[in-house]
């Protein structure tokens, strides 16, 4: 099979095409045609040396992707209801920028009706990351208010959409006045230029004083004292990256006298079990939405797999707005 290598950790450039042995699906497993590929930061993260692949997964990049079930354990497929054929998207712990990939049935999903393989292809890594932090992590709750950092991102659009789908106020921050309206274009009710604006102050004067109930945070190192200052009586702060670095200070007696909760998690080294739970409730919660139209995947740019190294030097110039994917 085709696939996208890191040859060495660098820059974009050192993603390069080559020739890979077929994967062969194990038990619990199916084997996917890979039509799209969705790129994320972690990618970028791998693909510069500063996120090691977890024991076992494949050292090809890749989180997520959509195609078709070409094979797979059959008791698997079955209990899943799924069927060789099937149009699925799926969350992989690597392997992803292939033509052929594996994945956990567990960690499948069907495309939503009406979606294209790109579109599907731009869901699993953002929805999984945001319903794990922001609803289970973050518990938000409708009336209450969810602060995105970084909302013009894959993870940010969609915390938006979903945030506002869930009946959250939703205030997001970003680096720019153009992405800012994007931002309140995706449903946003309020959006922060981080860079002439202080978002800790601005949360607070969005909100009467009161703060924020949940912050989705990808920045973490300095943020975080400021994110705490604007957290609501019982906010919770879960921080999914370390953008900013992982050194931290905050008020301590915040926390205590507004009983606050800082948190967080990374997805990848998680077992599957844990992914196939988030993947069932996505299903019950999440797929209606989208087939009804009230989230939308948003992709900013597509690229030929071949053009990886393109795709990746986009990401990192922080100039897109929503998903970046590979087709093949």
């Amino acid at each position: 099979m085709k696939a996208i290598e890191i040859t060495t950790y660098g820059a974009p450039e050192v993603l390069q095409p080559a020739e890979r042995p077929d994967p062969v699906p194990g038990a619990g497993e199916l084997l996917l045609r890979v039509r799209a590929s969705g790129v994320n930061r972690p990618d970028v993260l791998q693909r510069t040396g500063n996120y090691p692949v977890p024991p076992g997964a494949s050292d090809i990049p890749g989180l997520e992707v959509a195609g078709v079930i070409e094979s797979g354990d059959a008791e698997a497929l079955r209990a899943a209801g799924l069927n060789v054929g099937d149009r699925v998207c799926a969350l992989v712990a690597g392997g992803g920028y292939a033509e052929l990939c594996v994945a956990p049935v567990g960690q499948c999903l069907p495309v939503p009706v009406g979606l294209t393989d790109e579109e599907a292809a731009s869901l699993p890594e953002t929805f999984f990351t945001v319903w794990s932090n922001v609803c289970d992590r973050g518990r938000l709750q409708s009336g209450e208010t969810l602060l995105v950092q970084g909302g013009t991102s894959g993870i940010g659009v969609t915390a938006i959409q979903l945030g506002k789908a869930l009946g959250a106020r939703v205030i997001a921050t970003a680096g720019s006045d153009e992405k800012c309206a994007g931002c309140l274009a995706l449903g946003a009710d309020h959006a922060i230029n981080y860079k002439s604006a202080d978002f800790a102050e601005e949360a607070r004067r969005l909100t009467d004083g009161k703060g924020v109930d949940v912050i989705l945070d990808m920045v973490a190192g300095p943020y975080v004292a400021r994110e705490v200052s604007c957290l609501a009586e019982d906010g919770r702060l879960v921080i999914i990256a370390v953008q900013g670095g992982s050194k931290s200070e905050l008020n301590a007696g915040l926390v205590l006298r507004r009983r606050l909760t800082v948190t967080g998690s990374t997805l990848r080294p998680r077992p599957v079990a844990f992914k196939a739970a988030i993947a069932q409730s996505l299903r019950r919660h999440v797929w209606p939405l989208i087939e009804a139209g009230r989230v939308k995947p948003v992709i900013h740019s597509r690229f030929p797999a071949a053009e990886a190294a393109k795709a990746h030097a986009l990401m990192e110039s922080n100039q897109h707005i929503g998903k970046i994917v590979l087709t093949w």
